[in-house]
C-alpha cells in the first residue's frame, strides 16, 4: 500500500471495495491499521468503503475506523460501486 500511496497527492480520496468479502479474522487487523496509517499519513482526503449489505459491514472495520485515524482520516460507507464512485 505504501508503494501505491508513493505518488499520490495529500488531497486523494480512496475507494475501497468490500463487495465480495465475506469475513475477515483476527489476525487482519494489524494490516488493516497499517493501511489506515498510510493513508493518514499520506493525509489522503478521506475513505470511501463499498459494502453492499450494512448488516455484512464487517466488525472489525466498523471498530477501526471508528478508533484508529478517525480524526484525521474521514471514513464513510456506501453500498454500491456507483454511489463510491460519486463521492470521489
Amino acid at each position: 500500500m505504501r508503494e501505491a500511496l508513493r505518488d499520490a497527492a495529500p488531497s486523494s480520496r480512496v475507494l475501497t471495495d468490500f463487495r465480495w468479502l465475506e469475513s475477515m479474522g483476527p489476525a487482519a487487523a494489524p494490516y488493516i491499521a497499517e493501511i489506515m496509517d498510510a493513508l493518514a499519513e499520506k493525509k489522503v482526503a478521506s475513505v470511501i468503503r463499498i459494502i453492499p449489505d450494512p448488516g455484512k459491514d464487517i466488525g472489525m472495520i466498523n471498530i477501526l475506523s471508528q478508533f484508529r485515524c478517525s480524526r484525521e482520516l474521514p471514513i464513510s460507507t456506501v453500498e454500491t460501486l456507483v454511489d463510491g464512485l460519486d463521492r470521489l
